[in-house]
């Protein structure tokens, strides 16, 4: 066979490859001998048929076909070995023409990773205060969800909670019909059709009210797009919200074991604080691992972020599953394909990719490893905190396997807090910093990439699960990819309660 190779962008080397005749014949008689023994050929019992007649039988096409199936991947495996290439993914094949044979095969080969002088980085923490808005937003929310409504006799206001039959038609098309439907009457909620709320608004109960309202250009329906719906509202009674009054009286009540309103404030205080400080020191990390990307060269294979967006995609089914939910479903609750989520997933998976190979770089560079003993310490605490669970976890963490996922994820964590170290001006500090008490979601997400790919769903699931104590951020990217077209599900809730 001929060989040429041409190294292209994104870590991908071509290999043009033209099979000998020789080399072909010897194909074509190996896929005879394995056709003729699968094929009833008439006149003839099975295995005995010649091979012009195995041919005129099936047809040219059919054994050049198998010839073909047979020949390319010997020849490509053969290419790969002579030219001493390493490839970390199954090629893409192109067979340019026939006569004679003539393939090309893109191959995709290790990352590169050239970093910067990130020794020189140099980025400040956030400061995190808290505030006594941030606690009175609290107390206001406490009070909302331990509030009342009671009957009154007056005209609808806005927050008020209605209680109404109603129907919704477009044309000869059902919109809404609903008895006794619980309605929170609310400045600008979209639901059931953005206008709703405030023609509701100055009713009494016992009063009817018709009007129309056009659907929106961008209305979940697309044929209802821009049509007019025609109402029909009864109210049947109108509540307003009492909010009980912020005292001791009230803290008793909540039942978290907490008796006064000085101490509530205190607790509310200190847990606002210490999950600002989490915010920030995430932030301040992705900040720092950004900021070496930057100023490094990476370069890999499109095939890495595809592996990524089939990651972040099987992560999330485990949550869709977790509420009884598939991921088909939730795609037409979404009204978008899964080529559509793909392409929405890209650029997080770019990020994560990135991200991983500069860790990974810097971790090379750091001389960053982990003892047993670390992973044992890690594992213990697994186990104290699992509850029921105990002998289960234990024994998932016995799989080594499991174990090299975990080690790698420490890996992450003790590099991402040397780097935090070198940003914040601890570049002298010793790189055995131990295990990171707060580490960045996404940060630990993207280090779990090339993770081993033969752990178990639920032995992954469980690493990810306890040793990520941030939120995750393959979670979160899920989450905002679909807030702006859900116009607030929170809202949504609000105005349904029946």
């Amino acid at each position: 066979m001929k060989v040429s190779t041409e190294r292209i962008e994104n870590s991908q080397i071509v290999l043009e490859v033209e099979a000998d005749p020789d080399e072909l014949e010897r194909s074509m008689e190996g896929a005879y001998h394995s056709l003729v023994n699968r094929a009833e050929v008439p006149g003839f019992r099975r295995g005995k048929a010649p091979r012009e007649m195995l041919e005129r039988h099936i047809g040219r096409e059919a054994l050049f076909g198998e010839a073909l199936d047979r020949l390319i991947p010997k020849l490509l495996s053969q290419a790969i070995e002579d030219q001493g290439i390493e490839a970390i993914a199954r090629p893409e094949i192109e067979i340019t023409q026939t006569d004679p044979v003539t393939f090309k095969a893109t191959v995709s080969v290790p990352p590169t990773v050239e970093l910067g002088n990130y020794k020189e980085i140099s980025i400040a923490p956030e400061t995190v205060e808290v505030g006594e808005e941030d606690v009175n937003k609290v107390f206001d929310q406490l009070r909302y969800q331990h509030a009342i409504w009671e009957p009154v006799e007056r005209p609808v206001k806005s927050s008020d909670l209605v209680t109404i039959d109603v129907t919704g038609n477009v044309e000869e098309n059902t919109l809404l019909d609903r008895k006794d439907l619980q309605f929170q009457v609310l400045q600008g909620l979209p639901f059931p059709v953005p206008g709703f709320a405030e023609n509701i608004e100055g009713l009494e109960k016992g009063q009817d009210k018709e009007f129309s309202i056009s659907l929106p250009a961008d209305y979940e329906v697309s044929e209802l797009a821009g049509k007019e719906c025609q109402f029909k509202v009864h109210v049947n009674e109108v509540k307003e919200i009492k909010l009980p009054e912020l005292n001791d009286e009230f803290v008793k009540s909540i039942g978290q074991g907490i008796e006064t309103l000085d101490a509530l404030t205190e607790n509310i205080t200190s847990n606002l604080r210490v999950m600002s400080e989490e915010g920030a020191s995430r932030r301040h990390e992705e900040k720092i691992i950004n900021a070496v990307a930057e100023i490094s060269r990476v370069e890999f294979p499109p095939v890495l972020i595809e592996h990524e967006i089939d990651r972040l995609i099987a992560a999330h089914e485990r949550e869709l599953s977790q509420n009884k939910m598939s991921l088909e479903d939730y795609l037409k609750s979404r009204e978008k394909s899964n080529e559509e989520l793909r392409e929405e997933l890209r650029p997080l998976a770019i990020r994560q990719v990135t991200g991983s190979l500069v860790l990974s770089k810097v971790t090379e560079s750091e001389e960053i490893t982990v003892t047993d003993k670390e992973i044992d310490e890690e594992v213990a605490e697994m186990v104290q905190s699992a509850g029921e669970q105990v002998e289960e976890v234990r024994k998932i963490f016995q799989n080594e396997v499991t174990r090299k996922s975990l080690e790698n994820v420490l890996i992450t964590r003790k590099t991402i807090k040397r780097l935090v170290e070198i940003a914040s001006g601890g570049e002298e500090a010793t790189t055995e910093t131990g295990t990171a008490e707060s580490t960045s979601g996404e940060n630990e997400a993207i280090a779990q990439t090339d993770v081993a790919e033969s752990a178990s769903g639920e032995d992954e699931a469980t690493v990810e699960k306890d040793t990520a104590e941030s939120t995750s951020g393959e979670n979160e990217a899920i989450a905002q990819t679909d807030v702006a077209e859900s116009a607030s599900g929170e809202d949504e809730a609000t105005a349904e309660k029946g």
